[in-house]
């Protein structure tokens, strides 16, 4: 560490050129794996942040709650087969909402649910509705100018409602849910069903052994994860990005590995003449590696300060979300890619001939 800390005293602009490039690529990696963890999070913040384990689903649906349509029979010999607590259905409906007497259409996710069960999102801002007429949102449907009181309009039925309360991470399918008691619910359904169904699925708060064992009939069990897979576009989208972080970290390791080989070439003949004088392999290897793992530990946290103070200041609707432990998992990534792109560095200081490497300093 000593011979490592002398030569980036030495050698600083150097140095300051490669931290410098390598803050610039760690700060890229851990972006990207903030939009894409961001991205997940937007598609179905509203099934993963729930308590569901498992949902019953219509045979079929390909783990789609939109595709899945349930009789109330069919929801009712499911509950016979779990505690009452454990067990609630579920409506999912995509639809538009405007402002009364506005023409702006947004895109919003309906969620119906019994209100009184564990599918009942936590208030961040505002009260728990009173009557069938009042609903709970995202609140990123603030950022179309909705506010605690705004009615909302249903576009395809007309019928309205008022906002009492906000939640966040719930969205489905990158648009905010609006959860609705069952009454409301049928106001809405009755018009826009697509099938006979009366319910989309049945979520329940159960283990495995239990899902396991239940007599479903016509009906197929889902996990949680498997419902998430099932959002349409969801395993696509998270597919492309996991790609091109992938391809980031490979990219970071032939940078990487050049960048420590080309300086190694350059200082072969110093690496000749320590090793004439007595100076093992070993403990040149030694220097490298220490050099590698420093340099990359200050990149990594000016890279993940500049992640984190730019993603507090990046707008609401810009889908990043980057957890301690993930920013963690990647800079430990990122620190075992630098170390092996220096191991070429390595191979090449344990070939030079000392006699070799004074005769070319000569």
């Amino acid at each position: 560490m000593f011979l490592a800390l002398r030569e980036l005293k030495h050698a600083k602009l150097r140095y300051f050129l490669i931290v410098l490039i390598m803050v610039l690529i760690a700060w890229l990696v851990l972006f990207v794996t903030g939009l894409a963890s961001g991205l997940a999070n937007d598609n179905g913040a509203a099934i993963s942040s729930n308590k569901a384990t498992y949902y019953v689903l219509q045979k079929d649906s390909d783990n789609r709650l939109t595709r899945s349509n349930l009789t109330a029979a069919e929801t009712q010999d499911v509950a016979k087969q779990v505690e009452k607590s454990k067990s609630t259905n579920l409506g999912v409906q995509m639809g538009t909402i405007t402002k009364p007497k506005q023409d702006k259409k947004t895109d919003i996710t309906y969620f119906g649910i019994d209100k009184a069960n564990f599918l009942q999102p936590e208030i961040t801002e505002g009260t728990n509705p009173q009557t069938k007429k009042e609903v709970i949102a995202d609140i990123s449907l603030k950022e179309s100018g909705y506010k605690l009181g705004s009615v909302v309009e249903d576009s395809a039925t007309g019928e309205q409602f008022t906002i009492t309360a906000f939640t966040k991470n719930n969205t489905f399918s990158h648009s905010p849910v609006i959860f609705v008691g069952w009454d409301a619910w049928k106001l809405i359904h009755q018009t826009n069903q697509a099938a006979q169904g009366e319910y989309n699925a049945v979520a329940l708060d159960v283990s495995q052994n239990k899902a396991e064992s239940l007599s479903l009939g016509s009906l197929e069990l889902s996990s949680s994860k498997e419902v998430l897979q099932g959002i349409p576009g969801y395993s696509e989208e998270q597919g492309s990005l996991l790609m091109m972080i992938a391809f980031l970290f490979v990219i970071a390791a032939f940078v990487l590995a050049a960048f420590f080989y080309v300086i190694t070439i350059q200082k072969i003949n110093q690496f000749g003449i320590l090793k004439a004088v007595g100076a093992r392999t070993a403990y040149l290897g030694r220097s490298i590696i220490s050099q590698v793992v420093f340099l990359s530990v200050v990149s990594l946290l000016i890279g993940n300060g500049l992640t984190f103070g730019l993603a507090a200041v990046l707008p609401a609707s810009m889908p990043f979300t980057l957890s301690p432990l993930l920013a963690i998992g990647c800079s430990v990534l990122f620190l075992v890619v630098a170390v092996a792109g220096s191991l070429l560095s390595l191979y090449r200081v344990a070939k030079v001939d000392a006699l070799e490497a004074i005769g070319r300093a000569n």
